[in-house]
């Protein structure tokens, strides 16, 4: 985060961009605790469970988007959209209770703190979603606060707050340049443009991939209730994601069709 929060900085004040004031700045700061609580929570949980149940549990945030928004702001909740939350929660259930590793308290930990994880994010998402500033200067503001908030954690928990070795500075270097300051500063240009279910939907090929390389590089074996339960929670997702883009463009069809003036 802060290697993110260095470059992002250095990149809007050589771009002169404006920075975020007033609604847009609170909300920039709110997005940023919510950061480090989503990073936080995560990758803590990958060490206590395995890689494929924690970003196939950390990708449920569009479920949880939909959930908050329909709760919190009242927004309407079509049949399908609910229809794709509850297959994706049964699919969740079924990777929280595969214990074959025998370590049963430790998954549920790691579980737990990755569907923490998504909850923060989908919170991130909802915030977002009206920010109208400069996307790099706020992608700087997000940045630098959960750099600064996720430090006194990282002190008190005594987790060594420089890299061990060569590679592992250059793996951190990796992880701050692509995931977070392309990834996340493209998220977050995506919010101005496409609804937020969506925009958190583009995600379901996230743990495909990651079971794939945990298997290759860490030699990780997914049980077959993880798997099962994998293939169910992103069928759910998809459900979901596709009945809001239908929703959508449903609604945008209208409101043009409405507006446009007919010749008589």
């Amino acid at each position: 985060m802060a290697v993110g929060a260095v470059v992002l900085f250095v990149v809007t004040v050589v771009g002169r961009r404006p920075w975020p004031r007033g609604a847009d700045l609170r909300r920039a700061l709110l997005a940023g605790a919510l950061l480090a609580a989503h990073f936080g929570l995560w990758i803590a949980s990958l060490s206590l469970t395995s890689v494929t149940a924690s970003v196939v549990l950390v990708c449920l945030q569009p479920v949880f988007v939909v959930v908050i928004a329909r709760v919190v702001m009242q927004e309407p909740a079509p049949p399908r959209l609910v229809a794709g939350i509850v297959v994706a929660l049964v699919g969740a259930v079924t990777i929280a209770f595969d214990h074959a590793d025998g370590a049963a308290a430790s998954s549920a930990v790691g579980n737990a703190l990755a569907l923490g994880g998504a909850v923060a994010i989908a919170i991130y998402v909802l915030v977002l979603r009206a920010q109208q500033a400069d996307v790099l200067a706020s992608s700087a503001v997000i940045t630098i606060t959960a750099a600064v908030t996720i430090l006194p954690v990282a002190v008190i928990a005594d987790a060594p707050l420089t890299p061990c070795d060569g590679p592992q500075a250059f793996w951190l270097l990796m992880l701050a340049l692509g995931p977070q300051v392309i990834g996340h500063t493209a998220l977050n240009a995506a919010l101005r443009r496409l609804p937020a279910s969506v925009v958190s939907g583009s995600i379901l090929g996230e743990p495909v991939i990651a079971a794939a390389l945990a298997a290759a590089f860490l030699g990780e074996r997914i049980g077959l209730q993880t798997l099962v339960g994998a293939v169910v929670t992103l069928l759910g997702v998809f459900v979901l994601v596709r009945a809001q883009t239908l929703t959508t463009t449903t609604t945008t069809t209208t409101t043009t069709t409405t507006s446009t003036p007919t010749s008589s």
